[in-house]
């Protein structure tokens, strides 16, 4: 009998650990890379930077969101770079696992061939 109350116990405080998490989670902001890259060789940006970086972005949770080779539109001051590419996250910590990672690192040097790299993370509003 004694063995049932302790299986009760176990079982209320594993599912009061996943309510936490899951209240944790929802308080978490989203996080979102901007990456404003003046590219200067498109086929090798295209070619042997993209799949390794998409790669990267995909294995730790991140979503391409938008971006593209002069798909922007200034609506005030200087134009950006002609690639502008945003990425949302789960969390800041998840920007910040992704861009610490090796295949983030690497695929950073092979970008830097091809392009002048420019990015930030931005955290982003909490959903009201």
């Amino acid at each position: 009998m004694n063995y049932k109350l302790t299986l009760t116990a176990v079982g209320a405080f594993a599912l009061g650990a996943l309510a936490v998490q899951g209240l944790h989670a929802q308080m978490t902001p989203p996080a979102y890379v901007v990456a404003l890259n003046d590219v200067k060789d498109e086929a090798g940006y295209k070619n042997e930077f993209l799949p390794p970086v998409l790669k990267a972005i995909a294995d730790h949770g991140g979503k391409y969101v938008a971006g593209g080779l002069n798909k922007t539109t200034t609506l005030n001051g200087a134009p950006p770079p002609n690639r502008v590419v945003i990425v949302q996250f789960e969390s800041m910590a998840k920007v910040k696992a992704w861009w610490d990672s090796e295949d983030q690192k690497a695929a950073t040097k092979i970008g830097e061939k091809y392009a002048t790299l420019n990015t930030v993370a931005v955290e982003g509003a909490m959903p009201k």
